[in-house]
């Protein structure tokens, strides 16, 4: 499997006592169908895994399989502590029939590169599906470094990265070292960097409630290689990533969903509702946005 475009890891609607709401977590897969992104990610941290039991990470997972029907890849997120938990969600989505694996180091458990490798390589073993890895040092405590990547080639299923370490020298050093693992974006204000170092794919939350402008981007800088534009475009989004990085991020991406005529529902604790003047100033900046980067693409 080739990951290439706009990768939206979806969102959970919850209904007003909590519980997940299947109906608007269905609607809010067919409005990204209809977006025309290319590839959806259930179970990643904006779809709030972190506060779903085990038995409701399974079963989004089989209604995104089921909703989705083959119009667009499925990749399932694999994240928990333990690896044997790691491994039933992998075995849950070859069961499935899903496209492909989202695989990151298990948080706060603080392995080494050669125990976190062999957490990797048994996901591997229990699905035999494309994976794509996931970096994000900040929230796992630990980073995928030469070790890891060294102990992982024994598996030809490791066909991309998702780097959401920030850090522009590993970007420059993935893209040099290990030319066979495909580059994808994970730090949104970070895109235009990514593409242009050979980036062919994305994954950004914001794509749930904005996705044809995050397509827009990678249009322009994959599609037609047209980095004017595609600075033009990034340039636009740049106070949406401000707002999202300002320590409300799912709630943000959530209300975003709502300005779309989403129904996301609220948050699950430990997080909290943005307030309200915190909503109208996403509004604002979601509205101008939207405006100009339409004008970009209509060559305005």
């Amino acid at each position: 499997m080739k990951f290439e475009g706009i990768y939206t890891p979806a969102i959970t609607p919850l209904a007003a006592d909590g519980t997940i709401d299947k109906t608007a977590f269905a609607e809010a897969l067919e409005y990204l169908i209809q977006s025309k992104v290319h590839g959806i990610i259930i179970g990643g941290s904006t779809g709030e895994y972190y506060a779903h039991t085990a038995r409701e990470r399974l079963d989004l997972a089989a209604q995104a399989k089921d909703v989705i029907n083959g119009r667009l890849p499925l990749i399932v997120g694999t994240g928990a502590i333990r690896t044997e938990d790691s491994v039933e969600y992998a075995r849950a989505a070859k069961s499935i029939k899903a496209e492909a694996l989202l695989v990151g180091s298990p948080p706060y458990a603080l392995p080494t590169e050669a125990e976190n490798a062999a957490h990797a390589l048994a996901v591997d073993a229990a699905a035999g599906l494309p994976i794509m890895l996931y970096n994000y040092p900040a929230r796992m405590g630990v980073s995928m470094g030469d070790e890891f990547f060294k102990a992982i080639s024994q598996s030809g299923n490791f066909v991309a990265i998702k780097e959401s370490s920030g850090d522009m020298g590993r970007v420059h050093q993935l893209a040099r070292q290990y030319p066979n693992i495909a580059l994808s974006c994970g730090w949104d204000d970070q895109a235009l960097e990514f593409f242009a170092w050979g980036a062919r794919s994305w994954v950004c939350a914001g794509s749930n409630f904005i996705p044809q402008e995050h397509v827009a981007l990678y249009e322009a800088c994959v599609v037609e290689r047209n980095f004017d534009k595609g600075r033009r475009i990034m340039s636009e989004m740049m106070p949406l990533m401000d707002f999202l990085e300002g320590g409300k991020f799912v709630q943000s991406i959530k209300h975003g969903c709502e300005l779309s005529g989403l129904r996301p529902g609220s948050v699950r604790a430990p997080l909290q509702p943005l307030t309200g003047e915190e909503k109208e100033t996403l509004r604002g900046i979601v509205a101008t946005l939207k405006r100009n980067v339409a004008d970009i693409v209509q060559g305005r």
